[in-house]
Order: C-alpha cells, then sequence, then structure tokens
C-alpha cells in the first residue's frame, strides 16, 4: 500500500520511502523527503512566486536523469502554475510552489529545483543577479572562493551587495538582490563583469564556456541571467554521488576555504547551520535592500 500523507489538509501519496537514492551515503527517498519538510520555510521563500523547472533523478543520481520545464504529467489541480513567456510566442505554463503541500508533493518526484532570477508576475524582470563560478579541474571550489572576493568587491564597487551560496556540485554561486531590471541589461552588465574579472586574473579567471580553455580556471558562467535560464534553488538538493545541497555560505567561510570539503554540505548539515546562522540568503528578499545596476 501507498502511505497518504496529509500535509495542510492536501493529501499526498508518498512512495518508495524505503527507496536507497545515494547509495554512497545509503541516502533514502525518505531521508531526502524529511530533508525538505525540515528546510520547508527558507527553501519555499526562494521558490515561492518563480516558476520552476524539475531536474528529475527519481532512481537516484545514477539512474536516468531528466530536465522538465512543464507540469509533471499527473500534477494535482491544488498545485498553483504561472503562464511563462517561451520563444515560440505560444506561451505555457510552469509549476509555482506556493507552500507545504506542494513542496512536499514535488519533493516525492525526486527533484533538483531550479528556478530563473525573475518572478512569475513579471517575466524577463530580473530581480536578482547571478554568477555561476564553475571550476575547471585541477582547480576546485577554493579558487572560485579566490574568484568570489574579487567579483563581490567589483560588485560592492557599483553599489550592489553580493551573497554567496555553494552550487551543491564543485562551484559556487553569486547572488546580488536587484529592482526588477530587464534581464537583456542584467545580462550584458553580468558579461562585463566576467570579462573584467578574466582582465584582472588572467590565470585564474576565463568568460567563455570552451572546455580547452577551463582546466585550471574558474569559468564565470553569467548565462543564467538569460529569461529563459535557471540555477539551482537555495536549499535544493542535487543529483550527485552523495545528497549534497546548494548551501548558503558566508563571507567569512569562503575567504578561509582551503579546502573543496570546507564548504560542501550535506542534507544532515543544514539544521544545524541553519540554527546558527539563520537563512544567509534572507537579504535577497528585502526590497530594502535591492541595488540599481549603474
Amino acid at each position: 500500500m501507498t502511505p497518504i500523507t496529509e500535509v495542510d489538509g492536501r493529501r499526498i501519496a508518498l512512495t518508495n520511502l524505503e527507496k536507497v537514492l545515494y547509495p554512497a551515503t545509503g541516502t533514502t527517498k525518505g531521508e531526502l523527503l524529511h530533508y525538505c519538510a525540515s528546510v520547508a520555510d527558507q527553501l519555499l521563500a526562494h521558490l515561492r512566486d518563480r516558476p520552476v523547472s524539475f531536474l528529475r533523478f527519481p532512481d537516484g543520481p545514477e539512474g536516468q536523469l531528466f530536465f522538465t520545464k512543464n507540469p509533471p504529467p499527473g500534477t494535482p489541480s491544488w498545485v498553483n502554475t504561472a503562464e511563462v513567456p517561451r520563444s515560440d510566442d505560444k506561451g505555457a505554463r510552469q509549476v509555482v510552489v506556493s507552500d507545504l503541500a506542494a513542496l512536499m508533493w514535488a519533493a516525492n518526484l525526486v527533484v533538483e529545483f531550479h528556478t530563473p532570477q525573475w518572478r512569475a508576475d513579471a517575466p524577463a524582470r530580473a530581480d536578482r543577479l547571478v554568477l555561476d563560478l564553475d571550476p575547471g579541474a585541477p582547480a576546485s571550489v577554493v579558487e572560485c572562493c579566490a574568484v568570489a572576493v574579487w567579483l563581490r568587491d567589483r560588485l560592492a564597487a557599483d553599489g550592489l551587495p553580493a551573497y554567496a551560496k555553494t552550487s551543491g556540485s564543485k562551484g559556487l554561486h553569486l547572488l546580488s538582490p536587484l529592482e526588477p531590471t530587464p534581464s537583456e541589461q542584467v545580462s550584458a552588465y553580468a558579461k562585463t563583469l566576467a570579462r573584467e574579472a578574466e582582465a584582472a586574473l588572467p590565470g585564474l579567471v576565463t568568460h567563455k564556456m570552451a572546455k580547452a580553455l577551463r582546466p585550471g580556471k574558474v569559468f564565470v558562467d553569467f548565462s543564467q541571467n538569460a529569461a529563459a535560464k535557471t540555477t539551482a534553488t537555495p536549499y535544493t538538493v542535487r543529483a550527485k554521488d552523495r545528497p549534497t545541497v546548494s548551501a548558503p555560505v558566508s563571507w567569512a567561510e569562503v575567504e578561509a576555504c582551503a579546502a573543496p570539503d570546507d564548504l560542501t554540505f550535506l542534507i544532515g548539515d543544514i539544521g544545524v547551520r541553519l540554527e546558527r546562522d539563520g537563512d544567509l540568503l534572507a537579504p535577497l528578499m528585502d526590497p530594502e535592500g535591492a541595488g540599481r545596476l549603474p
């Protein structure tokens, strides 16, 4: 029998709770769902009002992975959706995860959550800038941290505060809250920053995606500011060999990072961090702190 759980008055079938999703750590689907419930307040704050894309991995990271923007088959009628623009001008709908019931329904599908830099009521008007720092081996998150500090100071020179989170993979994401700004303007500004970083740190940074340019360097990926692109949502679990989380980190942690494990966080690490620090990315949601592009 499939257990039916009631969440905020909604009946949700939670399936295969004993299934091991991460063989490296023995982490089960039930533990994954428990994690999502335990960080629901913070995760929902970052998902709220944003159309969500799902990277689904129902058989674990070693099984089939598929990325979907469309509401999955069987999406309950009570799960909110929003119309979003598409390049074919036909428009489409995407899920908006608005409450705990919708979060647990989505988590039961076994997903990474990915969101754009804009809200559903203002498509292609970004309220945050993102820079994805992606290391090419043998570079690691340690080199990303050095680049992040340079970019933080460069953003500050333009009056923009910056906040950091791990990607949950190998790199680091920098986020800056903005007054709503057309995505193409944010993209152009982010590309300028990436080029400036490469000019200032030529042995460490590339702003070009070409694999041949990336060994030992940090690729400053500005492309996720495009309206059609998405970034891993803060607190989402990633489909990696271990249940790593895209976790907010302090600038003190970034500056002190000496080894990749210093900034690798699993689902069991996040509760303690939240108790100690609260949500380090909460300022992203404060309109008073939003910056304006120069």
